[in-house]
């Protein structure tokens, strides 16, 4: 058994271990990073970058698809669902490889293995390659072990027919008929990679609303273009199980209300959500309080608390996102570092792949009201923007929610193209406190989308230009 010294060692290599890895060691640490599978985590190797790979071929494919209004016909085009997966996981590798350059470059040491926390100082390791390895951490240990797909007893996966999100980026045929149990992020962002791709599309949803949390208006435009698209979409409807039928194909029960429907699919994709990664890490043994769930509590500067272990990242809880982990794991390492830093955002932004896409920071209306605001809110839709009908994409708005009293902006909540991109702006305008008129008054170029945001602002205000005020 071998042992060896770092001033840190942190477990798990995905968004938030290996950027606090990077950071601890930019600060002159001597680091060990651990990971079990691969560097990247799940974000890089079956999350965020697969899906987003698999979104913007079926994205391009339906674009060509339907060129004939802008003047583009296109004849023989077909999906090659194998070109497709090669070319994903080319990214994927070319990404991952990259990780792994950065540490060679930063000195940090990548044991490949399955850590267990033994004391508030040392991780044991089961070396993949057989034989294990104790790692003393002289200044703390960071857990960063990340979420794992939660799965249903009534609905077990085989893998194969009965997958999960991390089998549902591989898929090396486009099934023709595709179950998607779960109308949340993963769900209806790869059952809509699918349905544009040719799959006969089923989204089952057990509660009354699609990408519940989600601004419940933004959803309705996402929700009318899966309709419209030809998916069939069961909202309070629940799974009760599936059987295979003898032309292999599957046969999923539903209850919807008091009637029970049978649909029928190739591929059943089960995407109920993410469950922590706290619990089978030695952590309870040695102090560390492991919520029933597997969160991991911390403070603001990622402290659990056993005094040297800290925690970032999906196992610290909602909201389950990368950025969140990365940023987390900079300032633990500057608080391992002696730095003064700490998790003091004003808002995480967030953003949905769908068709259109979503994106949000800052409160919701219903988080605003209950807050005791008097909301006003601005609203700009991109059929007013030039730069989006030259695009073809004019689905959705931006809304603007503002403190009637102060004018200051409460949230922003994007719906339509490029909203990924543009909620950066809203969230920039949220951290730094502004008011409505701060975005108003910016002038912004011309033809873009972001012209939008400034339209939404000053129609919270009542003196839009583009748009009819209320």
């Amino acid at each position: 058994m071998m042992k060896t010294t770092f001033d840190a060692v942190v477990v798990g290599g995905g968004p938030g271990g290996y950027v606090c890895a990077i950071r601890l060691a930019q600060l002159g640490m001597q680091v060990a990073c651990v990971e079990k599978e691969n560097v990247g985590g799940v974000c890089l190797n079956w999350g965020c970058i697969p899906s987003k790979a698999l979104i913007s071929v079926a994205h391009t494919y339906e674009r060509a698809l339907h060129g004939g209004s802008m003047g583009l016909k296109v004849q023989g085009i077909e999906v090659d669902a194998v070109a497709m997966q090669n070319w994903k996981d080319g990214i994927v590798q070319k990404l991952t490889g990259g990780i792994r350059q950065l540490f060679k470059a930063n000195g940090i040491t990548l044991i490949e293995g399955e850590a267990r926390v033994a004391s508030a100082r040392t991780v044991e390791v089961a070396l993949k390659g057989g034989g294990s390895s104790v790692l003393e951490a002289s200044r703390a240990i960071v857990i960063a072990t990340g979420a794992t797909t939660i799965e249903i007893g009534s609905l077990p996966m085989d893998g194969e027919q009965v997958i999960g999100a991390r089998e549902a980026v591989s898929l090396r045929a486009v099934p023709k008929r595709f179950c998607v149990v779960g109308g949340g992020v993963i769900g209806l962002e790869l059952g809509t990679v699918y349905g544009k791709l040719g799959s006969e599309l089923t989204v089952v949803e057990a509660l009354p609303q699609l990408l519940t949390g989600v601004e419940p208006d933004c959803t309705q435009v996402v929700e009318r273009k899966l309709k419209k698209s030809g998916a069939k979409i069961l909202k309070n409807a629940k799974a009760l199980g599936y059987e295979r039928q003898p032309d292999g194909s599957l046969s999923v029960r539903v209850q919807v209300g008091e009637k029970t429907e049978t649909i029928v699919c190739d591929v059943l994709l089960v995407a109920v959500g993410m469950r922590s990664n706290g619990k089978g890490l030695g952590l309870e043994q040695v102090g560390v309080h492991v919520q029933d769930n597997g969160v991991v509590p911390v403070d603001v500067q990622g402290r659990t608390n056993v005094d040297g272990i800290y925690a970032i990242g999906d196992v610290t809880g909602p909201p389950l996102l990368a950025h969140r982990a990365s940023k987390q794991g900079e300032v633990v390492a500057e608080v391992i570092a002696g730095h003064k830093a700490a998790c003091d955002w004003v808002t995480i932004p967030a953003a949905v792949f769908t068709d259109p896409e979503i994106a949000s920071a800052g409160m919701t209306t219903e988080q605003a009201t209950s807050a005791g605001y008097e909301v006003k809110v601005g609203k700009f839709p991109f059929a007013a923007l030039g730069r989006a009908l030259a695009m073809g994409e004019s689905d959705g708005f931006i809304k603007t929610l503002i403190d009637a009293r102060t004018q200051r902006v409460l949230g922003v909540h994007i719906v339509g193209p490029s909203a990924s991109d543009l909620i950066a702006e809203a969230t920039l305008a949220l951290e730094v406190g502004t008011v409505a008129e701060d975005i108003a008054l910016t002038v912004h170029a011309h033809p873009t989308l972001a012209e939008g945001l400034m339209e939404s602002a000053a129609h919270a205000l009542g003196h839009a230009i583009h748009a009819v005020n209320r």
